[in-house]
Protein backbone atom coordinates (compact mmCIF):
# COMPACT_ATOMS: atom_id res chain seq x y z
CA UNK A 1 0.00 0.00 0.00
CA UNK A 2 1.22 3.67 -0.91
CA UNK A 3 2.61 5.72 1.51
CA UNK A 4 -0.57 8.44 2.02
CA UNK A 5 0.83 11.67 0.66
CA UNK A 6 2.06 14.42 2.85
CA UNK A 7 0.18 17.82 2.64
CA UNK A 8 1.94 20.96 1.66
CA UNK A 9 2.63 23.49 4.60
CA UNK A 10 2.73 27.08 2.98
CA UNK A 11 5.02 29.44 4.90
CA UNK A 12 6.35 33.45 4.12
CA UNK A 13 10.09 32.15 5.31
CA UNK A 14 12.18 33.43 2.79
CA UNK A 15 14.49 30.78 2.84
CA UNK A 16 12.58 29.05 0.58
CA UNK A 17 10.03 27.22 2.74
CA UNK A 18 7.52 28.22 1.08
CA UNK A 19 5.73 25.29 -0.64
CA UNK A 20 8.24 22.62 -0.05
CA UNK A 21 7.32 19.28 1.12
CA UNK A 22 9.93 16.46 1.41
CA UNK A 23 8.13 12.87 0.85
CA UNK A 24 7.71 10.40 3.57
CA UNK A 25 10.56 8.12 2.30
CA UNK A 26 13.28 10.68 2.40
CA UNK A 27 14.82 11.59 5.95
CA UNK A 28 12.81 13.49 8.97
CA UNK A 29 14.00 16.48 9.94
CA UNK A 30 16.64 16.20 12.88
CA UNK A 31 15.29 17.68 16.03
CA UNK A 32 17.21 19.47 18.17
CA UNK A 33 16.40 20.64 22.10
CA UNK A 34 18.21 22.72 24.32
CA UNK A 35 17.35 22.25 27.85
CA UNK A 36 18.28 22.94 31.40
CA UNK A 37 16.17 22.69 34.15
CA UNK A 38 18.38 26.09 35.33
CA UNK A 39 17.35 29.48 34.33
CA UNK A 40 20.47 31.63 32.81
CA UNK A 41 22.62 28.90 31.47
CA UNK A 42 22.67 30.37 28.22
CA UNK A 43 19.70 28.02 26.16
CA UNK A 44 18.62 31.05 24.04
CA UNK A 45 21.86 32.45 23.11
CA UNK A 46 23.02 29.09 21.83
CA UNK A 47 19.71 27.87 19.92
CA UNK A 48 20.01 31.14 17.96
CA UNK A 49 23.62 30.99 17.53
CA UNK A 50 22.73 27.34 16.09
CA UNK A 51 19.81 27.94 14.05
CA UNK A 52 21.54 30.71 12.18
CA UNK A 53 25.15 28.99 11.49
CA UNK A 54 22.33 26.11 9.62
CA UNK A 55 20.34 29.09 8.02
CA UNK A 56 23.71 29.86 6.70
CA UNK A 57 24.37 27.10 4.96
CA UNK A 58 21.10 26.60 3.23
CA UNK A 59 19.47 24.24 5.71
CA UNK A 60 16.03 24.82 6.63
CA UNK A 61 15.32 25.67 9.90
CA UNK A 62 11.77 25.85 12.07
CA UNK A 63 12.20 27.09 15.92
CA UNK A 64 9.08 25.66 18.34
CA UNK A 65 9.41 27.93 21.29
CA UNK A 66 8.15 25.57 24.42
CA UNK A 67 9.42 28.45 26.98
CA UNK A 68 5.70 30.10 27.23
CA UNK A 69 6.65 32.38 30.05
CA UNK A 70 9.96 34.14 28.83
CA UNK A 71 9.96 33.60 25.36
CA UNK A 72 13.80 34.40 25.36
CA UNK A 73 14.25 32.94 21.67
CA UNK A 74 11.18 34.03 20.15
CA UNK A 75 11.77 37.83 21.26
CA UNK A 76 15.48 37.34 20.14
CA UNK A 77 13.80 36.13 16.45
CA UNK A 78 11.24 38.83 16.57
CA UNK A 79 14.51 41.17 17.20
CA UNK A 80 16.05 39.66 13.84
CA UNK A 81 12.84 40.10 11.85
CA UNK A 82 12.53 43.86 13.16
CA UNK A 83 16.73 44.66 12.28
CA UNK A 84 16.25 43.34 8.95
CA UNK A 85 13.17 45.36 8.38
CA UNK A 86 14.71 48.47 9.64
CA UNK A 87 18.01 48.24 7.97
CA UNK A 88 17.07 46.05 4.79
CA UNK A 89 20.22 43.74 6.11
CA UNK A 90 20.43 40.64 4.62
CA UNK A 91 19.52 38.44 7.43
CA UNK A 92 18.01 34.70 7.56
CA UNK A 93 15.07 34.28 9.48
CA UNK A 94 13.86 31.16 10.61
CA UNK A 95 10.64 29.68 10.99
CA UNK A 96 9.15 30.66 14.19
CA UNK A 97 6.43 28.49 15.50
CA UNK A 98 5.02 30.05 19.37
CA UNK A 99 3.54 27.44 21.45
CA UNK A 100 1.10 27.89 24.04
CA UNK A 101 -0.03 26.52 27.39
CA UNK A 102 -3.67 24.69 27.54
CA UNK A 103 -5.91 27.04 28.99
CA UNK A 104 -8.04 24.01 29.88
CA UNK A 105 -8.55 23.87 33.84
CA UNK A 106 -7.82 19.92 35.20
CA UNK A 107 -4.08 19.09 34.96
CA UNK A 108 -4.37 15.95 33.50
CA UNK A 109 -6.48 17.41 30.60
CA UNK A 110 -4.43 20.35 29.85
CA UNK A 111 -0.92 17.59 29.47
CA UNK A 112 -2.85 15.99 27.19
CA UNK A 113 -3.70 18.79 25.50
CA UNK A 114 -0.59 20.20 25.13
CA UNK A 115 0.98 16.75 24.19
CA UNK A 116 -1.45 16.21 21.24
CA UNK A 117 -1.32 20.26 20.17
CA UNK A 118 2.95 19.24 20.05
CA UNK A 119 3.01 16.52 18.41
CA UNK A 120 0.75 17.61 15.59
CA UNK A 121 2.79 20.31 15.37
CA UNK A 122 6.28 18.25 15.07
CA UNK A 123 4.33 15.77 12.19
CA UNK A 124 3.51 18.97 10.42
CA UNK A 125 7.21 20.20 10.94
CA UNK A 126 9.10 16.57 10.56
CA UNK A 127 8.75 16.98 6.66
CA UNK A 128 8.86 20.73 5.64
CA UNK A 129 12.15 21.45 6.78
CA UNK A 130 15.63 19.95 7.52
CA UNK A 131 16.32 20.87 11.53
CA UNK A 132 13.64 21.56 13.90
CA UNK A 133 15.01 23.67 16.83
CA UNK A 134 13.54 23.27 20.67
CA UNK A 135 14.11 25.84 23.55
CA UNK A 136 12.27 24.46 26.54
CA UNK A 137 11.68 26.03 29.43
CA UNK A 138 14.16 27.02 32.34
CA UNK A 139 12.01 24.28 34.77
CA UNK A 140 10.69 21.15 34.92
CA UNK A 141 6.93 20.83 32.80
CA UNK A 142 5.33 18.61 31.11
CA UNK A 143 6.18 21.05 27.83
CA UNK A 144 10.02 20.65 28.79
CA UNK A 145 9.61 16.89 29.06
CA UNK A 146 7.46 16.21 26.11
CA UNK A 147 10.28 18.62 24.08
CA UNK A 148 13.24 16.83 25.63
CA UNK A 149 11.45 13.01 24.75
CA UNK A 150 11.29 14.23 21.45
CA UNK A 151 15.10 15.20 20.35
CA UNK A 152 17.53 13.35 18.40
CA UNK A 153 20.01 15.89 19.90
CA UNK A 154 19.36 17.05 23.48
CA UNK A 155 21.98 19.98 24.01
CA UNK A 156 22.75 21.55 27.94
CA UNK A 157 24.36 24.69 27.94
CA UNK A 158 26.06 24.30 31.54
CA UNK A 159 27.57 27.55 33.35
CA UNK A 160 30.76 26.73 34.65
CA UNK A 161 29.84 26.14 38.54
CA UNK A 162 29.15 23.65 40.86
CA UNK A 163 25.79 25.74 41.34
CA UNK A 164 24.78 24.34 38.09
CA UNK A 165 26.52 21.26 37.53
CA UNK A 166 24.23 20.14 40.81
CA UNK A 167 21.57 19.73 38.79
CA UNK A 168 23.58 17.07 36.80
CA UNK A 169 24.71 15.05 39.95
CA UNK A 170 25.19 15.39 43.20
CA UNK A 171 28.86 15.82 44.51
CA UNK A 172 30.69 14.96 47.72
CA UNK A 173 32.00 18.49 49.29
CA UNK A 174 35.04 17.05 50.72
CA UNK A 175 36.47 14.54 48.15
CA UNK A 176 34.60 15.73 45.01
CA UNK A 177 33.65 12.23 43.82
CA UNK A 178 30.14 11.06 42.33
CA UNK A 179 27.50 10.54 44.97
CA UNK A 180 24.87 9.73 42.11
CA UNK A 181 22.55 11.66 39.28
CA UNK A 182 20.26 14.81 40.13
CA UNK A 183 16.89 14.99 39.11
CA UNK A 184 17.89 16.29 35.73
CA UNK A 185 19.92 14.15 34.40
CA UNK A 186 17.41 11.38 35.66
CA UNK A 187 14.80 12.91 33.15
CA UNK A 188 17.03 12.70 30.42
CA UNK A 189 17.31 9.02 30.91
CA UNK A 190 13.48 8.71 31.40
CA UNK A 191 13.13 11.04 27.84
CA UNK A 192 15.34 8.12 26.59
CA UNK A 193 14.14 5.37 27.87
CA UNK A 194 10.47 6.85 26.40
CA UNK A 195 12.12 7.47 23.02
CA UNK A 196 13.72 4.01 22.49
CA UNK A 197 10.62 2.34 23.47
CA UNK A 198 8.16 4.45 21.15
CA UNK A 199 10.80 3.87 17.85
CA UNK A 200 13.93 2.83 18.64
CA UNK A 201 15.84 5.71 18.23
CA UNK A 202 18.89 7.02 20.66
CA UNK A 203 18.68 10.20 21.83
CA UNK A 204 22.50 12.22 21.90
CA UNK A 205 23.12 13.88 24.87
CA UNK A 206 25.60 16.63 24.04
CA UNK A 207 26.75 18.98 27.79
CA UNK A 208 28.77 22.25 26.92
CA UNK A 209 30.46 24.01 29.52
CA UNK A 210 29.28 27.87 28.83
CA UNK A 211 30.95 31.31 30.06
CA UNK A 212 33.90 30.11 30.39
CA UNK A 213 36.52 31.91 32.63
CA UNK A 214 39.73 32.85 30.73
CA UNK A 215 41.63 32.41 34.26
CA UNK A 216 42.64 29.08 34.72
CA UNK A 217 40.99 29.01 38.58
CA UNK A 218 41.04 25.59 40.71
CA UNK A 219 37.00 25.70 40.74
CA UNK A 220 37.23 25.31 36.78
CA UNK A 221 40.09 21.87 36.93
CA UNK A 222 37.43 20.58 39.45
CA UNK A 223 34.48 21.08 36.99
CA UNK A 224 35.95 19.33 34.16
CA UNK A 225 37.79 16.83 36.14
CA UNK A 226 33.84 15.91 37.72
CA UNK A 227 32.45 16.16 34.36
CA UNK A 228 35.51 13.82 32.59
CA UNK A 229 34.23 11.14 35.39
CA UNK A 230 30.41 11.69 34.94
CA UNK A 231 30.46 11.88 31.31
CA UNK A 232 30.41 7.97 30.88
CA UNK A 233 28.09 7.07 33.59
CA UNK A 234 25.86 9.18 32.82
CA UNK A 235 25.41 8.86 29.08
CA UNK A 236 26.83 12.46 27.70
CA UNK A 237 29.55 14.15 26.01
CA UNK A 238 31.25 17.17 26.09
CA UNK A 239 30.82 19.93 23.98
CA UNK A 240 33.35 23.16 23.57
CA UNK A 241 31.34 26.07 25.18
CA UNK A 242 31.36 29.91 24.62
CA UNK A 243 33.62 31.76 26.68
CA UNK A 244 31.73 35.11 28.77
CA UNK A 245 31.38 37.60 26.46
CA UNK A 246 30.11 40.95 26.46
CA UNK A 247 29.00 41.03 22.81
CA UNK A 248 26.54 38.10 23.31
CA UNK A 249 24.28 40.66 25.79
CA UNK A 250 24.73 43.38 23.13
CA UNK A 251 23.61 40.90 20.25
CA UNK A 252 20.39 40.25 21.93
CA UNK A 253 18.53 43.20 20.97
CA UNK A 254 19.37 43.26 17.15
CA UNK A 255 18.81 39.77 16.60
CA UNK A 256 22.12 39.32 15.64
CA UNK A 257 24.48 36.67 16.20
CA UNK A 258 28.25 36.63 15.67
CA UNK A 259 27.88 34.63 12.34
CA UNK A 260 26.47 38.30 11.05
CA UNK A 261 29.10 40.40 12.40
CA UNK A 262 31.55 40.43 9.28
CA UNK A 263 27.97 41.65 7.21
CA UNK A 264 28.27 45.42 6.54
CA UNK A 265 24.78 45.58 6.41
CA UNK A 266 25.14 45.06 10.09
CA UNK A 267 27.07 48.22 11.44
CA UNK A 268 29.49 46.11 13.38
CA UNK A 269 33.23 45.83 13.24
CA UNK A 270 34.97 42.61 13.37
CA UNK A 271 37.57 42.58 16.65
CA UNK A 272 40.21 39.75 17.65
CA UNK A 273 37.25 38.80 20.49
CA UNK A 274 34.42 38.17 18.15
CA UNK A 275 37.24 36.14 15.97
CA UNK A 276 37.99 33.81 18.31
CA UNK A 277 34.54 33.66 19.89
CA UNK A 278 33.28 32.57 15.92
CA UNK A 279 35.78 29.81 16.84
CA UNK A 280 34.26 28.50 19.51
CA UNK A 281 30.63 28.39 18.01
CA UNK A 282 32.81 26.38 14.73
CA UNK A 283 34.17 24.08 17.08
CA UNK A 284 30.62 23.44 18.46
CA UNK A 285 28.99 23.12 15.31
CA UNK A 286 31.74 20.25 14.24
CA UNK A 287 31.68 18.58 17.90
CA UNK A 288 27.88 18.28 16.97
CA UNK A 289 27.58 16.61 14.16
CA UNK A 290 24.98 17.31 12.12
CA UNK A 291 23.92 15.60 9.01
CA UNK A 292 25.00 17.70 6.07
CA UNK A 293 27.60 19.82 8.41
CA UNK A 294 30.98 17.89 7.14
CA UNK A 295 31.41 19.94 3.92
CA UNK A 296 30.43 23.61 5.37
CA UNK A 297 32.87 23.81 8.13
CA UNK A 298 33.75 27.12 6.32
CA UNK A 299 30.45 28.74 6.13
CA UNK A 300 30.81 29.38 10.81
Amino acid sequence: MEMEQVKTKKFSDPKGLEGVTKSPSERCAKVICLGNEKGGSGKSTTAMHIIVALLKIGKRVSVIDLDTRQKSLTRYIENRREWKSRHDAGLEIPDLRPFELSDLDRRSEAALDEKRRFETLLDELRYTCDFIVIDSPGADTNLSRLGHAAADVIITPLNDSFVDLDLIARIDPDTFEILGPSLYSEMIWDSRKRRALADRVSIDWVLMRNRLSSLDAKNKRRVNDVLDKLAPRTGFRMAPGFSERVIYRELFPMGLTLLDISDPDNKMQMTMSHVAARQELRDLMLTLNLPGLELAAAAF
